[in-house]
């Protein structure tokens, strides 16, 4: 049986062939087959497009290769976090698949810098020995996942700050400029990620935490508990969002990240906003900036200790930063008067 002729006439008609067609086709082992693969491809005669699951061999021409992986719209890989670098990585990928093939400017930029931001804190911060990355483009969208088994990225925060528990954490996490290896990170990753696509959900321990930028909300709940970190987002094709848009809202004129937005809801605690402490978990931190925001989206009103904290006693020792108050009801805006009004 000449093995080598039945993979050539085999790939010439489908353009494109796995190992496993023609060790169906010939009965014989895998193993067996791609030894007369290995041969025809150091020959110069076939081309190997994809990695693992998605691994064919195609004729050895431009035209076939770029048909072939103009179709690979689906990469999933499990990489051992050792030696690394997420940018080889995505090089990868673009070159392998057609997901960031004829795709928008905006959205490759986005997705661009979203995947290396996202992949290096996998590999820089997690301490898991391997990382399962998967990439999809579907129905107009193109869908991110990255998964470790590593410290989780609430534990590991509440850890390196000393924090009382994995809320305070996620509260750190979603104001920016909060990083556990400041000597090599800035803490603006998640941050702006957050900020650019159209969905951005982390699920650490038994939380999960989700960023909606089309209805422009934030959730936070409970979840299956897991071990370490799953982050997932998704972009729409046709997002008119611009990264450089991005930077630009949240920095000064000198284009350092200097303006946060902070969503109250998410330190509410079973007797709604009432307190001094409970304002300081909103307000730490917060120095690091020129320009806060503070959204009060959903609330129904606060109590005059937590405004009071907040909007005269930090602002008093806080007179260069601005802050800005939006979604706020009439009940809310009458405490932050108050204070606001109140001797210094």
């Amino acid at each position: 049986m000449d093995i080598r002729s039945i993979i050539l006439s085999s790939i010439r008609p489908k353009g494109s062939i796995k190992v496993s067609d023609i060790a169906r086709k010939t009965g014989f082992s895998r193993a067996y087959i791609n030894r007369f693969f290995t041969a025809l491809r150091k020959e110069g005669k076939i081309d190997l497009v994809g990695k693992a699951n998605t691994a064919r061999y195609v004729i050895a021409n431009k035209g076939g290769l770029e048909s072939v992986r103009s179709n690979i719209l689906k990469v999933r890989r499990i990489l051992r976090n050792k030696g690394l670098n997420e940018d080889i990585i995505l090089s990868e990928i673009k070159r392998e698949s057609g997901i960031f093939r004829k795709i928008p400017k905006n959205i490759s930029d986005i997705l661009e810098y979203a995947f290396t931001e996202m992949l290096n804190n996998a590999i820089e911060h997690s301490r898991s020995k391997n990382i399962d990355l998967a990439i999809e483009r579907e129905g107009g969208a193109v869908f991110f996942e990255i998964t470790d088994k590593g410290i989780g990225i609430l534990r590991h925060i509440q850890k390196k700050r000393k924090l009382k528990n994995e809320n305070e954490a996620i509260q750190d996490l979603i104001k920016g400029k909060q990083t556990t290896m400041p000597e090599r990170h800035t803490g603006e990753g998640i941050f702006f990620t957050s900020k650019a696509v159209d969905v951005f959900t982390i699920k650490s321990s038994n939380k999960k935490l989700t960023f909606d930028n089309i209805i422009d909300d934030v959730f936070l709940g409970d979840s299956k508990k897991i071990k370490g970190t799953k982050i997932f987002f998704s972009i729409s094709e046709k997002s008119k969002r611009k990264l450089s848009g991005i930077f630009k809202k949240y920095s000064g004129e000198e284009y350092e990240f200097s303006k946060t937005k902070v969503v109250v809801k998410l330190y509410k605690s079973d007797v709604g906003y009432i307190s001094r402490s409970q304002a300081r978990r909103v307000i730490s931190g917060l120095d690091k900036f020129k320009t806060v925001i503070l959204d009060f989206k959903g609330l129904g009103g606060v109590g005059q200790a937590f405004a009071d904290e907040i909007f005269r006693v930090w602002q008093r020792n806080h007179p260069g930063i601005s802050i800005s108050i939006v979604n706020a009801n009439e009940n809310v805006k009458l405490m932050i008067s108050r204070a606001q009004s109140a001797p210094l």
